[in-house]
């Protein structure tokens, strides 16, 4: 005879209020990915807010100094870059058939890949309409992120004895310790993974430029960009500078190529020990899982922000399981 399975009523209220939980989270997953990105913004800046405050400038003038050093820089890099950017990207485009052929590549395999790359040109000015559109429908978004952030800033200070007048003094060291490990390794990660994108993209546009190799810039920026992606994103960087070098002329496509792999070896052995050395230590095969997750959940967006979230897990789970203790 069968045994009778009885579900309480406190099992069936858990579940009901555990589905409606998830549903709520997912209802403001907006909401809270903009605060994630605030409490991250916070962790790269606080550190030069703090050494602003040494020199005896209040907190918020500390802070608006930051935000305007910060903003000023990224919008002139982005001003100075964004023209020869798009047209060195449009000649690329359209001079690929020659390098391709002079290369050495098969006929079909070159026209291919250029049908394939007209074809994604085609589409860039609807593509840049639907990104105008999206970025201006969450501007609120973005200027809220800034704006909390800013908040976060504020407060940061006066953080851990606001906590332990809200929550107890037990629990508020507990929750500022925390934050402040959160603080360290994703700040330290951030800045680090920026500088070091900086860093290839820099190498990267000079070593072209000595070689003559035409389209230094938009390579050079594909080359930092793929920073982001451990081992296998500065090897995927090198190819097109390869391919255009060999269709120059068979020196400058080994000249390239030994000069992606002497970036490669300088960022193994000099770059990356020393930008990073304060940062996590996270397994590559863990990190491109990470990534993978990240692109497929969200897209670009989840690229960026795989690191900081398995950064952030790992944190909790460390607190969670010393608690256990």
């Amino acid at each position: 005879m069968p045994r009778k399975v009885e579900i309480s009523h406190k099992t069936v209220i858990f579940i009901v209020v555990f589905a409606i939980l998830l549903w709520f989270l997912y209802s403001i997953k907006d909401v809270i990915f903009a605060m994630f990105v605030s409490l991250l913004l916070m962790a790269i800046l606080n550190p030069l807010v703090t050494r602003l405050t040494k020199f005896r400038i209040p907190r918020g003038i500390s802070v608006l100094l930051v935000y305007i050093l910060v903003v000023g820089i990224l919008g002139a890099v982005v001003a100075s870059i964004i023209t020869p950017l798009v047209n060195e990207t449009s000649s690329f485009a359209t001079g690929l058939p020659r390098y391709l052929e002079n290369a050495g590549i098969p006929s079909f395999l070159g026209k291919e890949t250029t049908s394939n790359l007209l074809s994604q040109l085609v589409q860039i000015p609807g593509q840049v309409l639907t990104l105008s559109v999206s970025f201006f429908s969450n501007l609120v978004m973005v200027i809220g992120s800034l704006v909390f952030a800013f908040y976060l800033l504020l407060a940061r200070e006066k953080l851990e004895s606001q906590l332990s007048s809200f929550l107890g003094e037990e629990k508020g060291k507990r929750i500022c310790k925390v934050i402040d490990s959160l603080e360290f390794r994703l700040g330290g990660w951030m800045r680090g993974q920026l500088l070091l994108m900086l860093a290839i993209g820099i190498a990267t546009f000079l070593g072209l430029i000595l070689l003559g190799i035409p389209y230094a810039l938009p390579l050079a920026i594909l080359a930092g960009l793929l920073e982001i992606v451990p081992t296998l994103g500065p090897i995927i960087a090198a190819i097109p500078s390869v391919i255009i070098g060999f269709g120059i002329s068979p020196f400058i496509g080994f000249a390239a190529a030994f000069w992606g792999l002497l970036i490669h070896q300088i960022e193994n052995y000099f770059f990356f020990p020393k930008i990073m050395e304060k940062s996590v230590g996270v397994s590559p095969i863990i990190t491109l899982l990470a990534l993978a997750v990240g692109a497929k959940l969200a897209g670009i967006a989840g690229v960026f922000v795989s690191m900081p979230v398995l950064i952030t897990s790992q944190v909790l789970l460390k607190e969670y399981l010393s608690s256990k203790d």
